[in-house]
């Protein structure tokens, strides 16, 4: 299935998808990369469709990989704890929100 770097295709939550092709040519990869990504598990995919949040993803792994010297596992594992590190945050922030404004 071929798509065309210019066709705009939207999630059901009206949130804009990009085709393999578009991602590997933002990232500077290859479409081979972006499968095998997928195939992975390191980045969601809807069909041959990803959300800007999967390319930024990409994105980030590539420079881990290149600046760090990084696996790509290690790199997946740095960004998926980055994102409970700010997740724990978030709560932190709205249980200490939430404690303050009952005393």
């Amino acid at each position: 299935m071929s798509f065309s770097l210019s066709k705009i295709v939207v999630s059901p939550e009206g949130e804009q998808l990009y085709t393999f092709e578009y991602a590997a040519l933002i990232t500077e990869t290859s479409i081979t990369v972006v499968e095998v990504y997928v195939k992975l598990g390191i980045i969601d995919a809807i069909g041959d469709l990803l959300h800007s949040r999967e390319i930024a993803r990409i994105a980030q792994i590539q420079r881990l990989r290149q600046d760090l010297g990084l696996n790509l596992v290690g790199a997946a594992m740095v960004l998926d704890m980055a994102t409970e590190i700010a997740q724990l945050r978030a709560q932190l922030k709205v249980h200490q929100s939430y404690s303050s404004n009952t005393l």
